[in-house]
């Protein structure tokens, strides 16, 4: 089941009822995980940039959406070789300042995943 997220703050995101105060990523089956940043940090040195390994990490078999909340102030954004990977799964994304991702996601149907980095 989708959880519903209540709302975001710099620093912070709060998802059905618990608030996490680190990136998040939301599964397929609605489970709620911690973003792996290293993926991307050790390939660009920031982890502003998604990675393609990164990428294959976030993605659930059967997903057709990706919702990526990009920040605050916008400043995450996804590599081309990650841009590449979920076109090829046939997973359109979406990306948007964090606030603007959480009404996506709220108001997202099917099968839909989800990255939120909370901070810049």
């Amino acid at each position: 089941m989708k959880p519903l997220i209540k709302e975001t703050h710099f620093g912070s995101i709060n998802i059905a009822g618990h608030q996490y105060d680190h990136d998040v990523l939301i599964r397929l089956d609605g489970q709620i995980k911690k973003r792996k940043k290293k993926l991307s940090k050790e390939i660009y040195g920031t982890s502003h940039k998604v990675s393609l390994d990164e990428a294959k990490y976030l993605f659930d078999e059967g997903s057709k959406e990706l919702i990526i909340g990009n920040g605050q102030q916008s400043c995450l954004f996804l590599s081309e070789e990650a841009q590449s990977f979920f076109i090829d799964k046939g997973c359109a994304v979406k990306v948007l300042a964090t606030p603007e991702a959480v009404t996506a996601w709220n108001n997202s149907k099917g099968q839909v995943i989800g990255m939120f980095h909370v901070t810049c």
